[in-house]
């Protein structure tokens, strides 16, 4: 088994929908890189796709033309993403590019200058608009002209659930709000059922995804909407009790620290939401986060932190930091490190600031050596290890129940409901699994850790 240390972003999905092709039915491949929004925006293509009688292509080769839905928030992700176009371009030939990136279409054309077409994130109807230009449809008025189901790239006992599109702040280290617009929230009925119609097709699990899910439905007044008998509020913590409701692990993501955020945690207490919180705290010294134009900068974190474990003791807290953020001197970087001490996070990622174009920090005084990057992200990535280990280390001799996703022949791979798919770790079970199917949720006693993951016995 190997260990698995909590990545930042989801690995490359590429589209592989098992079907049988009709004669003459059109092909289309997809590549989607980046965060799970994006992800969400490529099932949406591809689903659209599919009601229109295209095929899913599960490879280059069979397809009548790929997409490749990128992402362009650092440069290394820029690099991922020029990458897989060219991939996609050697492989095939016909290549729509879409996603964060595809703002800049000046920048991939001159990389790529043969791809097809290129639109930004989001654009779902320029990218239909690409591929009937690429791909003309030719539906079976007798087959494809039917309702189609949504097409899933995770599994399916599992599914992103994004309720809102870009995002109001300003943070100066942050293009997204250039790239995918200033905060849209979807009314809360027509998520809810999204959400509905999600766990009647079978899924298990709902992760609830946006750029700042703290702030669902401020642009929207917090408006009501009709549902079922009454109504639903368009607020996150109205939305977090009627998705509990329906009876799916429901997991939040990217929840900013506002003082709303404790309404969430008797929500938590009383099993409706997954006792987890997705923060993005990135820096604990106030000179850092006002540097950075951070939201709730000046916001009593620890004494937050402190306030939800007394109302939900199995709280799981995941977050992410940059380290080396133009002007962050050694006792700042000390600050981070003695903060993490005290909040004791049970799951952490770790950035090395790096500019952006077009990102306000570029032009901050006093940037960090590369050097000193390093070693103070070595230096984080220590102490962060070293407190998820022993926070893992007290779970051994515990019962949890699990969520398996993966069953093998040496071993079933679960999450316990401290875990998030791709970016947590993963509890093993390597005795009496062969009855289980992904999807099904048990309980188990652990009996082994590490310093990412668990091992444990069927209860």
């Amino acid at each position: 088994m190997t260990q698995n240390p909590p990545y930042l972003r989801p690995d490359l999905a590429r589209a592989r929908i098992t079907e049988t092709q009709r004669d003459g039915q059109p092909t289309i491949g997809m590549v989607s890189l980046g965060c799970p929004k994006a992800l969400v925006d490529s099932e949406r293509i591809l689903t659209r796709l599919r009601a229109e009688g295209y095929g899913i292509s599960p490879d280059y080769a069979g397809a009548n033309a790929v997409i490749v839905n990128t992402c362009g928030f650092l440069d290394s992700a820029k690099a991922e993403s020029l990458e897989a176009i060219g991939e996609a371009l050697n492989e095939n030939g016909r290549v729509i590019v879409t996603g964060c990136l595809g703002a800049e279409p000046e920048y991939i054309e001159g990389h790529h200058p043969s791809v097809l077409a290129v639109t930004g994130p989001h654009q779902y109807e320029q990218v239909l608009d690409a591929v009937h230009m690429a791909v003309p449809p030719a539906p079976d008025p007798f087959i494809d002209l039917l309702p189609a189901r949504g097409i899933s790239l995770t599994p399916r006992h599992y599914s992103y659930l994004k309720i809102s599109e870009g995002c109001n702040h300003k943070c100066k280290f942050c293009i997204i709000p250039d790239m995918r617009g200033k905060l849209a929230s979807r009314p809360a009925n027509a998520v809810l059922r999204e959400a509905e119609k999600l766990v009647e097709a079978g899924v298990k699990e709902l992760l609830v995804i946006s750029q700042d899910t703290s702030a669902y439905g401020l642009d929207r007044k917090y408006d009501e909407t009709p549902w079922k008998d009454g109504t639903a509020r368009a607020h996150i913590t109205d939305l977090a009790r009627d998705l509990g409701s329906l009876g799916a692990w429901v997991r939040l993501h990217y929840v900013y620290p506002y003082p709303h955020v404790r309404d969430l945690i008797p929500l938590m207490a009383d099993g409706l939401v997954l006792p987890y919180l997705d923060i993005p705290f990135q820096h604990a010294h106030p000179d850092v986060l006002r540097r950075m134009a951070r939201p709730a900068a000046g916001a009593k974190t620890l004494d937050e932190i402190a306030a939800w474990r007394a109302v939900c003791p199995e709280i799981t807290l995941r977050s992410t930091f940059i380290v080396g953020y133009p002007g962050e001197t050694e006792d700042e970087f000390q600050t981070l490190l003695d903060w993490l001490d005290e909040a004791q996070l049970d799951r952490v990622g770790c950035f090395q600031y790096e500019n952006v174009d077009g990102a306000r920090s570029n032009a901050l005084p006093d940037h960090v050596a590369p050097e000193v990057k390093q070693d103070r992200w070595d230096r984080f990535m220590e102490k962060s290890q070293a407190i998820s280990e022993a926070k893992l280390a007290a779970k051994v001799g515990t019962r949890q129940q699990v969520i398996v996703d993966l069953v093998e022949d040496d071993a079933a791979t679960c999450r316990t409901k401290a875990d998030a798919p791709e970016i947590d770790g993963n509890l093993f079970i390597d005795e009496g699994f062969e009855h289980l199917s992904p999807g099904d949720i048990v309980t188990v006693e652990v009996d082994e850790a590490s310093e990412y993951d668990l091992w444990g016995k069927l209860v």
